[in-house]
């Protein structure tokens, strides 16, 4: 069995893949309602290559146990997906770049409860890896693109390694 790492989510080694989204990775914020509001401007570019429409959802991740040992990834080549975490638990985030699937191209980040991700579209991720319980996501993504969910099984399991 193959073995990845996990590193820590940053806004730098997550770039080819998407945007991390916290208030610390704002480039514009501004004072709101009389000032007593910070607005954490414009933290992700959510897109779609064919129209289609925005959606709001909730998707919650059961705890996924340890070891993490994974299977299959997922791409949505017409859009970007955004995952933000609503509860108080580190997740573990898997990606490869977009295009044709590459194995030796993944890479695993641990992020923290304060950083969302948005994919790009195309890019390879795991559904999200809940590491400590029951974990919710506000999910932002695309409908009524057609088919727009593809899927790959892994030539081998991976196991990740925190």
């Amino acid at each position: 069995m193959k073995t990845l790492r996990a590193i820590p989510l940053t806004a730098a080694a997550f770039a080819p893949f998407g945007d991390v989204v916290s208030a610390a990775s704002a480039q514009i914020k501004k004072q709101i309602n009389a000032g007593h509001t910070t607005r954490f401007h414009d933290l992700a570019h959510v897109a779609s290559q064919d129209g289609g429409r925005v959606t709001v959802n909730i998707f919650r991740s059961d705890f996924c146990g340890m070891p993490v040992i994974i299977h299959q990834m997922e791409r949505h080549p017409k859009s970007s997906q955004l995952f933000m975490p609503l509860g108080p638990h580190p997740y573990l985030v898997i990606v490869s770049h977009s295009g044709k699937f590459n194995m030796d191209d993944l890479r695993a980040f641990i992020a923290q409860p304060d950083q969302g991700v948005n994919y790009h579209a195309g890019t390879w991720h795991h559904y999200s890896l809940a590491l400590q319980g029951q974990s919710d996501f506000l999910v932002v993504d695309y409908v009524d693109l057609g088919k727009d969910c593809d899927t790959i099984d892994l030539p081998q399991p991976l196991q990740i390694t925190l």
